[in-house]
């Protein structure tokens, strides 16, 4: 029996586990139409928690048999009710239990637990799904050894994978044409990292010798036909383990790494120890049918999944609470990995940019919570970008207080202590104190705290007695968090939090101020970190030959959000000058998005709005692109997004009006493409290929700038339009040459209302068809169209062959791509983008409940639009509420949605 009531957990409940397993001996034999699970487990009673009986958790489970000790245990002696098995008293404080059980995995849509794909049988148990195999005590402070033997058809299921070394193979004895296959896995782990695969693939092989000089055979498995996509994967994972040796000084420990793609997944990628098993996104690359973003989301997915083997694996998680302690972190560590593979600036750009859109919402939403919550109904909805994303944020934070030095030896401390064991954020943070010296006790407010700070500065020079004067003020309003906190009777925690901000001042001449802090005995660098501990703080600089221009919070040294007046001339300074290419960056973020907001406040109409200091400002950028980075370019004239400037607006106290803030954006691109067209045409001229693609720094920064050139010359008027942008759109999209220029072309095109439009759609999906991933492409083109009818058009692309609600990888193009990359169309006044996602979420709870609910977020904001958008989505959201036996995820997300306010 199961129950999909939302129950409530909370931190302050967490107990030890009543019973340890120290072994667990598994075999999983596979038939058609169900699989057999029989589980050996070493039981052993906890002596630091209190006696009770063993309870197991078990999810769509067919009990077979129980055993205790090889004995039958009488039906009396255990009860198997509500997804759970108990075990009664009395027990020997150490025992073996036997089941078997007969699972579905044919039938099983979640993707959890063990499911049917195209190629075989595949697993994915983060974070509760081990108990959809077997009956376990499934909570990642009860880590056991785990040996796995596999069995299935041999012709059917070559490849039978799970964690650790193979040990043995061979026939089955009653029928020879079945094999299984031993596994030994000697790490202790929780049952969340066990992994199993039996299916038919290809394999690319390799092998990697540690620092110390170990050998380690390296493997890649994909779906038949696909081998000549996986070399850059392998490439990456080289990369990655060679970085960890060199910047952490840690080795990998088993004598394989297997990686295995399949198309059927619910997330990116998970870390199994051992046998890492990826969706097909983040493996399979060539140059016609993987882009310059592809490429770099494989390195860093694979780096990161590779990470965890530390920062996860080997030392894991006390409770899911903690989840932040091995995502925050690796997230961090796959961050670094990337700067130090890629353009460090631009990486830095990329990661604010996707904060900004997608978790400082979350942080004022109905679903706000800090990196370790105190309560959650749904695990599998704190899989989030406030746990990932700002978890990240706040570990950057630490190493920016501490030091690469420090915060290293902060890390080989935490290894020492905690190596082998399920621990908590506080460990982390303890860690990094006491091997740094750094106090970091009011720092730890932020692994409690929702929302994202407002850092308000002001400054004044002072010419007489060359004084640069700087107040900082913090203020962190409350949030849904607390309001749930509050309705629990939990405490709502407070205080000011620990903030760093980088700092720096930029002259008149464009140099950087050696900056001397009043007091100290001489200047001491140009970039300072002020450490912002009181509500308010100032800071005196002496020694400023000079009126400087601030340069705050670099690097984005802490997710705040800002508020400081300056200039646009001030801005400008910035841009053009500041040391920090992030704060290059950022400067011209803050002046379009004043620009931007002065022509949401003008309805978008006109372009009187639009001063000629930002249009130079941009023609500027454009220059420094052909001699500088391109790459930090195409950033550059990347305006906010419309959802960064909704959030604006929100802040300047106003109601969203997605029309017009789509309006305003598409107005200033075009009256920059207007006014900036010889330099759009002489950068994309210029920049033209002159070399076989390769995925490399140089030419990806190329290929950015001049397909950001091109999208704005299609902005242009009617004329120039057809005679001169849309035949380049045809030949980049025909003779392209690789993925990157054919779906920037074909994304373009998506915006035009002409008939090249519908041609080169139904010529793209003629020629990739059989490439999923392209396809994928092809159907998120389409969802993020700016054009009229796209709600009706998704609904279209919903029947359409090619489109199967069964697969993430396709519900996330189509459907999360229109419900979460198109505000415009989502939020229509008319309420048909809230009603089709309503649709579909009320049709996909019932077969994939994760999915279902990560698209139920995208009405998190819903009340901040005008009165006739809430009704729309009010009602959108009461018929998903309605439905019968709605499923906790989603029940948790539609429940605190309509309860915020």
């Amino acid at each position: 029996m199961r129950t999909d009531t939302p129950v409530t957990l909370f931190l302050k409940d967490y107990a030890p586990p009543a019973w340890l397993i120290d072994a667990v001996d598994l075999h999983v034999a596979i038939f058609d139409g169900h699989a057999e699970i029989k589980s050996r487990l070493a039981c052993r009673r906890n002596p630091a928690a209190q006696a009770s009986p063993l309870v197991l958790n078990g999810e769509a489970l067919e009990l077979m048999s129980v055993t205790l000790d090889g004995a039958a245990l009488d039906p009396t002696r255990y009860a198997c009710v509500d997804d759970r098995l108990t075990i009664v008293a009395p027990l020997p404080d150490t025992f073996r239990l036997e089941t078997t059980v007969h699972i579905h995995p044919d039938r099983n849509t979640q993707l959890s637990g063990l499911y049917k794909s195209k190629d075989g049988y595949f697993t994915q148990c983060e974070a509760e799904g081990f108990r959809r195999i077997t009956f376990f005590p499934d909570r990642p402070d009860v880590m056991a050894t785990f040996s796995c033997t596999v069995e299935a058809d041999r012709a059917r299921f070559p490849h039978l994978l799970s964690n650790g070394n193979p040990a043995k193979a061979g026939a089955c004895e009653d029928d020879a044409t079945r094999h299984w296959v031993r596994w030994e896995d000697p790490f202790p782990k929780p049952a969340y990292l066990f992994a199993l695969v039996a299916a038919k693939l290809d394999v690319l092989e390799d092998r990697y010798t540690t620092a110390s000089g170990r050998p380690v055979k390296l493997e890649i498995y994909v779906e038949p036909g696909k081998l000549d996509q996986c070399g850059h994967a392998m490439a990456a994972l080289k990369k990655a383990m060679r970085w960890d040796e060199q910047r952490f000084g840690l080795e990998y420990d088993l004598d394989r790494y297997m990686i295995v793609a399949v198309g059927d997944f619910n997330m990116g990628a998970m870390e199994n120890k051992g046998l890492n098993i990826f969706n097909t996104k983040y493996v399979l690359a060539r140059p016609d049918t993987a882009t310059d973003a592809d490429y770099q989301g494989i390195d860093r997915v694979v780096a990161h999944e590779y990470f965890h083997n530390w920062t996860g694996n080997r030392v894991t998680c006390r409770d899911w609470f903690q989840l932040s302690l091995k995502e925050g972190l690796t997230v961090f560590r796959d961050q670094e990995f990337g700067a130090d593979t890629h353009s460090r600036a631009v990486t830095r750009i990329q990661e604010v940019r996707a904060l900004r859109v997608g978790q400082f919402p979350e942080d004022a939403g109905p679903m706000a919570h800090p990196i370790r919550p105190a309560s959650y109904a749904e695990i599998n909805n704190f899989y989030t970008a406030t746990v990932y994303n700002k978890g990240a944020e706040v570990i950057r934070m630490m190493h920016t207080l501490l030091g690469r030095d420090g915060f290293r030896r902060g890390m080989d401390l935490y290894f020492e202590r905690h190596d082998g064991q399920a621990v908590t954020c506080d460990d982390f943070v303890a860690a990094m104190q006491d091997a740094s010296g750094v106090d970091l006790a009011q720092f730890r407010r932020w692994y409690a705290r929702a929302g994202t700070p407002r850092l308000h500065a002001t400054g004044a020079y002072d010419a007489e007695t060359q004084r640069y004067t700087l107040a900082l003020t913090q203020h962190l309003a409350p949030t849904a968090y607390e309001k749930r906190l509050a309705e629990s009777g939990q405490p709502v925690i407070d205080g000011v939090l620990h903030i760093p901000v980088a700092f720096g001042l930029v002259l008149p001449d464009g140099r950087d101020a050696p900056l001397q802090l009043a007091g100290e005995p001489a200047a001491s660098g140009t970039t300072r970190v002020l450490s912002l501990t009181a509500p308010t703080q100032t800071f005196v600089f002496e020694a400023i030959p000079a009126a400087p221009v601030v340069s705050l919070l670099r690097d984005f040294s802490a997710p705040v959000q800002l508020e400081f007046e300056q200039t646009d001339a001030e801005l400008a300074h910035l841009m053009a000058t500041d040391s920090d290419a992030f704060n290059r960056w950022e400067a011209g973020q803050r002046l379009a998005t004043r620009v931007l907001l002065a022509g949401i406040a003008a309805g978008g109409v006109g372009c009187d709005w639009i001063p000629d200091a930002f249009v130079a400002a941009c023609g500027r950028v454009l220059d420094d692109g052909l001699r500088g980075d391109p790459a930090l370019a195409a950033e550059a004239l990347n305006l906010p997004a419309e959802t960064v400037l909704a959030e604006a607006v929100v802040a300047q106290g106003g109601i969203i009006d997605p029309d017009v803030i789509h309006t305003a954006r598409v107005a200033l691109r075009r009256h920059l493409a207007a006014r900036l067209r010889d330099s759009f045409e002489a950068v994309w001229t210029a920049l033209a290929p002159a070399a076989a693609y390769a995925p490399d720094g140089a030419q990806v920064g190329q290929r950015a700038l001049r397909n950001a050139c091109l999208a704005y010359l299609a902005e242009s008027d009617t004329d120039y339009l057809k005679s001169s942008v849309v035949p380049r759109l045809a030949v980049q999209l025909k003779a392209g040459g690789n993925m990157t220029d054919e779906i920037a072309a074909l994304a373009t095109l998506a915006n035009l209302d002409l008939p090249e439009r519908e041609a080169a759609l139904a010529d793209f999906y003629t020629r990739w068809q059989t490439e999923a991933l392209v396809i994928d492409k092809w159907f998120s083109v389409q969802a993020t169209s700016r054009l009229h009818g796209t709600v009706t058009h998704v609904r279209a692309l919903m029947q359409h062959p090619a489109f199967d609600l069964k697969n993430p990888n396709r519900v996330y193009a189509l459907i999360r791509g229109f419900c979460g990359a198109n505000p415009r169309h989502f939020h229509a006044a008319d309420g048909n983008g809230y009603a089709l996602a309503a649709d579909v979420i009320s049709e996909l709870q019932a077969m994939n409940p994760q999915v279902a609910s990560r698209i139920a977020r995208s009405f998190d904001r819903w009340r901040q639009f005008d009165a006739d958008r809430q009704a729309h989505a009010r009602a959108a959201l009461e018929r998903i509420a309605a439905v019968e036996g709605l499923a906790k995820d989603v029940a948790e997300v539609i429940g605190n949605a309509l309860k915020a306010g």
